[in-house]
């Protein structure tokens, strides 16, 4: 019998769980369970971490999990290296849906990094003003650093950073809103992870177009495991006709 975990907290593991429910599917969606309300799903939820790789394993077994879909965030290192570790132990299945990285187009300019230290040491410590939109896990090293601060969350959450200004809003964003933010608070440098997708990309056009640098985090490397970009593609995985490795 085909029972499957999703892996969740993303737009497209909302597009991923509607198409499970809407297939009649046996399927849990999970969430890390950062967000204090999390968006409802057609599916039956779960919240929290497993424990580690040894402790999804154990779920996996217990709850007789077939299928496992990975469509967390493609910064989510820890729980895509779990889930690839707890598959390989107990045999499931495994299949990621990630959206494709963003593509430096003409007028961007990014300063490519490969992590949040190295983006900290691409400012210039100049005092100027830097939309920090990185979330709020990873803020640590810029702490201490000689620049005003600009955030976004999805909810009102402590960070460590002075001289900062929070602003609580859940995307989409637009390309229009996000020009007269950065306008409106002097931004002079923009930090971002390579998320991908057009939920939050309105902040790498706004960049663009206004010319400011832009400290592109790159997308950590994971271990091997099938990758597929759209919620038909897991379909048909499942389904069988998908004979790809």
């Amino acid at each position: 019998m085909t029972r499957i975990l999703l892996l969740g907290g993303t737009t497209e593991a909302g597009a991923m769980a509607r198409a499970l429910a809407e297939a009649g599917l046996d399927a849990v969606y999970s969430y890390a369970g950062r967000t204090a309300n999390p968006v409802a799903q057609p599916l039956p939820m779960r919240i929290g971490g497993f424990g580690g790789s040894e402790g999804l394993a154990d779920y996996l077994r217990a709850e007789r999990i077939s299928h496992v879909v990975d469509a967390t965030h493609p910064f989510a290192e820890g729980m895509s290296r779990n889930a690839v570790a707890a598959c390989c132990a107990t045999g499931t299945a495994l299949i990621a849906l990630e959206r494709p990285p963003w593509v430096a187009a003409p007028g961007d300019r990014w300063i490519h990094v490969a992590d949040y230290e190295p983006a900290a040491r691409a400012l210039p410590g100049d005092g100027s003003a830097v939309f920090l939109a990185i979330g709020r896990q990873n803020l640590q090293p810029f702490v201490g650093l000689n620049h005003i601060w600009m955030l976004r969350f999805a909810e009102v959450a402590a960070h460590p950073l002075r001289d900062a200004t929070l602003i609580v809003s859940r995307g989409p964003f637009t390309v229009t809103g996000d020009i007269a933010l950065m306008r409106r608070h002097d931004i002079a440098h923009v930090v971002a992870k390579n998320a991908g997708g057009h939920a939050a990309q309105a902040k790498i056009v706004a960049a663009r177009e206004l010319g400011l640098p832009v400290v592109m985090i790159d997308r950590p490397v994971l271990p091997l495991r099938r990758v597929v970009a759209a919620p038909a593609e897991v379909m048909a995985w499942l389904h069988g006709t998908d004979r790809g490795v």
